[in-house]
């Protein structure tokens, strides 16, 4: 990124020129240049492919606001609510959505940069790989450049059917599309951020959910793996139980796709081209009817063992992973949120539930059967507890260590016995603005507001011990970008090592503890 003419806000990129704008954020300025193209429009014959770079450009494009969203079907379970609100897409949803933002220091308005290299911090927002975008009010990176000068980084990638469908026998329709697009995104700021510095910085990327499944997968990936130094990973690993399938599943569901769609389904370019051409909010709908009852299967297309992006399943390919620093961690009640999307007795109030539908719960998340259910209950349950929400508070631990408490210990593990370097986290505050039942308390997502430093923008109604929180975890995270250790201002951050050492983050100074959750973990291990 090259200043024009003193102007600090027109640079040049290798497509063209972008003009950004000026932030005022606490006691400054930033920089913003938002809705750069990075790829170009994924349509027409370009669906379900692989990206391309974009075109060069003649004259100077705009970079003063977002652009459009990755295509995706809002969420309209809870109208009007602000906790399901805050999530959904609030720029238009299109297919032509390869876009970045970028935040930088401004240090005055002459200066493309500062005069010594700065971290980049690249975000990879979640949503279960079929929402999201990075132009939600959370991702706004104007609070974390200003307070820790860093440059930091988001693009939007697609979703769903567009970003992850895979076609059998068909060179064109691999899969992970989606991850393509993040890779080509982190290559162009290897291409146009760290090329127009003396020295190349540290690039970190940083995720959450399905965005932090992405961050591991480019850990995991030889392709990826290169461009960047070191992951943040938050609530969310590659070998997450929802985070892939297996290319004959993908493949199954591909062609019962494109027989919902009275698309032919033995030829493989027929298929490719009649899936081109059905309307993209056709398709989004027609998704949903690959899915089977039983089991997790609540995201249709996902990241999938292709032999190109992702050579073998993640476990594996961990075996052989570069060694990186890695921070990585979970919130204290992440199974919470998704009892609101697959629990048909769930309200916005106390939604206690009884014996039997904690079974039928078990069923449909884990397709446990009954005998199962039995021993998960006897684990989980004490037969001493007779409080109204024992069933409903035993469902959500159970869905937390399933999905992310074990999973991502197991992940650290494992990669730090191939020589990685990783640090653990537990978050457990639960945010006084958290506009969701008081039960579901540190749910899944909720430390990302204190990431990204929400909690300065004092019209939010945050604490001020939140503030004070928050202004520490983008010391840490930052930290973590430029060293590779996230301890600061004399905390001590031990590795997650031999001693399963973590830390808990809250208003208090974080503290070192060792063995999360191990005896729930250890359940899992043998009953599975």
């Amino acid at each position: 990124m090259t200043i024009i003419l003193g102007n600090d806000l027109l640079i040049t990129t290798n497509s063209g020129q972008v003009h950004g704008k000026i932030l005022s954020v606490l006691d400054g300025e930033v920089r913003a240049f938002l809705g750069i193209p990075y790829g170009r429009p994924p349509v027409g014959d370009l669906r379900f492919r692989a990206p391309e770079p974009m075109d060069s450009w003649q004259g100077v494009k705009n970079a003063a606001n977002y652009a459009n969203s990755c295509f995706q079907m809002p969420d309209t379970k809870f109208p009007g609510f602000r906790g399901a609100e805050m999530w959904n897409p609030n720029t238009p949803v299109s297919e032509d959505c390869l876009y970045l933002n970028v935040w930088t220091p401004r240090v005055n308005n002459t200066q493309a940069q500062a005069s010594s290299p700065l971290p980049v911090m690249i975000w990879i927002y979640g949503g279960g790989f079929t929402t999201g975008t990075s132009s939600l009010d959370l991702y706004d990176g104007r609070y974390l450049t200003k307070s820790e000068n860093v440059i930091v980084v988001s693009m939007n990638y697609r979703l769903s059917v567009f970003g992850f469908l895979s076609l059998p026998n068909n060179t064109n329709i691999r899969g992970n599309a989606a991850l393509m697009d993040q890779r080509l995104a982190i290559q162009w700021v290897v291409d146009n951020i760290a090329a127009g510095l003396i020295f190349i910085p540290s690039i970190t990327l940083f995720g959450e959910s399905a965005g932090s499944a992405c961050v591991g997968f480019h850990v995991l990936s030889p392709g990826s793996n290169v461009l960047f130094q070191r992951a943040v990973m938050q609530s969310g690993v590659p070998t997450s139980p929802w985070a892939t399938l297996s290319l004959e599943e993908t493949w199954r569901r591909a062609i019962k796709l494109g027989t919902i769609l009275e698309c032919p389904t033995s030829d493989p370019a027929e298929l490719e081209t009649c899936l081109q051409r059905v309307n993209a909010s056709e398709l989004i709908i027609a998704q949903y009817g690959v899915l089977t009852e039983d089991g997790l299967g609540g995201y249709p297309f996902v990241p999938v063992v292709d032999g190109v992006f992702l050579t073998d399943h993640p476990q594996i390919m961990l075996d052989n992973a570069l060694q990186k620093d890695v921070l990585l961690g979970l919130n204290k009640d992440e199974g919470s949120y998704f009892m609101a999307y697959g629990l048909p007795e769930f309200e916005l109030g106390e939604t206690l539930i009884n014996y039997q539908q904690f079974k039928d719960a078990l069923k449909q998340f884990l397709g446990a059967n009954s005998f199962v259910s039995s021993i998960i209950y006897l684990h989980y349950i004490s037969m001493f507890d007779s409080s109204p929400g024992k069933y409903r508070d035993g469902l959500k631990n159970i869905l937390s260590d399933v999905l992310f408490v074990c999973p991502t210990k197991e992940f650290a593990s494992s990669y730090e016995g191939v020589g990685g370097k990783p640090f653990l986290y537990y978050f457990q505050h639960r945010s006084s603005v958290n506009p969701w039942p008081e039960w579901m308390g540190v749910m899944h997502g909720y430390e990302i507001e204190f990431v990204f430093g929400l909690p300065l923008n004092p019209s939010l109604g945050y604490t001020e011990e939140e503030v004070n929180m928050s202004k520490r975890f983008m010391k840490y995270w930052a930290t973590f970008a430029r060293t590779g250790n996230p301890g600061s201002d004399g905390h001590e951050w031990p590795l997650y090592d031999s001693g399963s050492n973590y830390v808990t983050l809250d208003t208090a100074p974080l503290e070192v503890k060792k063995s999360l959750r191990s005896y729930d973990c250890t359940f899992w291990s043998i009953l599975n």
